[in-house]
């Protein structure tokens, strides 16, 4: 069956995700309806969505990603704050370990992220989208395939639950199905072959599990320990999320990845390069069990290289490219995709508009691109590609650049520009960045992990003793 008498300009976006949610706000002030293909059953509040099998991992939204998704639906931060999660002042509220050192926790702050579980985020997402009457979901339906030609995609082939086959005619498809997408696939089909891909593995697999904090967490720092790549070794962060808990997620390389059973999981936060992780858990209540996952490809598409690119096809977010999740750069990239998107085709529809679309797209991909792979490519075990003598030399000044943040209030902030996605690397080439990181840091070297006196009275109260440096 074929729905061919339109007299209506129709999207369509493939998946549910917060991709694919953001990609139904992105177009729908450009055409007159928009259909989310949903291969699973949405829930109707923050609970888990089947199809996201990192959602147990910490989803921090940083500011770039955040701020997007503010322009598309005006509101959302506030009510995901208001629903609990917590907007984290950077590096103000971050007690932080990068490989050079303890950074400082600076008063001043440009930048933040929003610290909330990945449920309640794409619930928060989810309901502000669906409201608008133009956007509706069809579940348990599976995209099979494209409709059209190497020139103009004019729609999606369907599967329903029940196996029926349909088509499905288009102005515009979205792909937002994730890293499971089979557009490379599709577009084979219609005779674009040739695609540009990339795949970079660093080996590093995570386990998660989410605590009852022994305290309120409200204004509670987010603490990390990062790995330092040059070394064997762990990393691990706790993000405080909605309902007073913490998120915990542990990483590790080959030959030294944190397993699913509980003393392992504490006994391998105590081997970190700082024990900080363990001795906070010792005074907090787990609340679930362990969940690991291997799967910290970073795989990219170019499709924006392709010599042809049919009309009236997007790919957005995983679809274009998966990044290893230790970075949390996937939902601010998808949001910046989407919001790339959005001005293309607030006006409507035009011819070229998908290659132009997919160009934008690429950007803000690049920049997160860059940032994970730019930190894989140095780990001893990572398959796919090995650092050039450009890769080292910059590797070495982004290294300066870190070592500097500790004692900079400026070169502090050029980073965190660069790392929530609201500037290009190039910041960190400015005159008074290079003049900074050739001086080096302006104060003296952080010895431990900073707490304000009030933290340190909330761990007093709740018998937690830290590790002394």
């Amino acid at each position: 069956m074929t729905d061919r008498l339109r007299t209506s300009t129709r999207a369509v976006v493939i998946g549910g995700s917060l991709a694919g949610m953001l990609a139904a706000a992105a177009v729908k002030d450009g055409v007159d309806t928009v259909e989310i293909i949903e291969a699973h059953a949405l829930p109707s509040g923050p609970e888990p969505r089947a199809g996201v099998p990192q959602a147990a991992h910490i989803h921090p939204l940083l500011s770039g990603g955040a701020d997007a998704i503010e322009a598309l639906l005006p509101g959302t931060i506030g009510q995901l704050v208001a629903s609990g999660a917590h907007r984290v002042p950077m590096t103000t509220d971050m007690v932080y370990l990068s490989p050079e050192g303890w950074y400082r926790r600076w008063r001043r702050n440009t930048q933040y992220l929003v610290a909330a579980s990945r449920d309640l985020t794409d619930s928060v997402v989810r309901e502000r989208v669906l409201k608008d009457p133009r956007v509706t979901v069809r579940p348990h339906c599976r995209a099979t395939g494209l409709l059209g030609d190497a020139g103009r995609v004019t729609g999606v082939r369907l599967r329903g639950a029940d196996g029926t086959e349909t088509e499905l005619s288009a102005d515009l498809v979205v792909d937002a199905s994730g890293r499971s997408t089979r557009t490379p696939h599709w577009l084979a089909e219609l005779g674009i072959t040739g695609l540009p891909e990339d795949r970079i593995d660093s080996g590093l697999a995570y386990a998660s599990r989410i605590y009852r904090a022994p305290f309120s967490t409200s204004g509670w720092p987010v603490v990390n320990i990062v790995a330092d790549p040059r070394r064997p070794g762990g990393a691990g962060s706790i993000v405080p999320v909605e309902g007073d808990r913490w998120h915990v997620s542990l990483f590790g390389p080959p030959g030294a990845q944190p397993g699913n059973e509980p003393a392992g999981f504490e006994a391998f936060a105590r081997g970190l390069r700082h024990p900080l992780i363990a001795d906070l858990l010792a005074g907090a209540e787990p609340l679930t069990d362990i969940t690991v996952t291997h799967s910290t490809v970073n795989r990219r598409y170019y499709y924006e290289r392709l010599d042809a690119w049919p009309e009236g096809l997007v790919a957005l977010g995983d679809s274009v490219a998966g990044f290893n999740p230790v970075y949390g750069h996937g939902m601010s990239a998808a949001a910046q995709g989407a919001l790339a998107l959005h001005r293309l085709t607030s006006g409507g529809l035009s011819d070229g508009l998908s290659r132009r679309a997919q160009r934008a797209v690429a950007r803000p991909v690049g920049l997160a691109w860059s940032l994970a792979v730019g930190q894989d490519i140095h780990r001893p075990d990572v398959r796919g590609k090995r650092p050039s003598p450009a890769d080292r030399l910059l590797h070495r000044y982004v290294s300066r650049l870190s070592r500097t943040a500790g004692g900079s209030f400026r070169v502090a902030t050029a980073l965190t520009e660069v790392l929530t996605l609201q500037a290009a690397p190039t910041v960190l080439l400015r005159p008074d960045v290079l003049l900074a990181a050739a001086a080096g840091p302006l104060r003296p070297p952080v010895d431990g992990p900073m707490f304000t006196e009030g933290e340190l009275r909330l761990l007093r109260e709740a018998g937690i003793s830290l590790t002394a440096p």
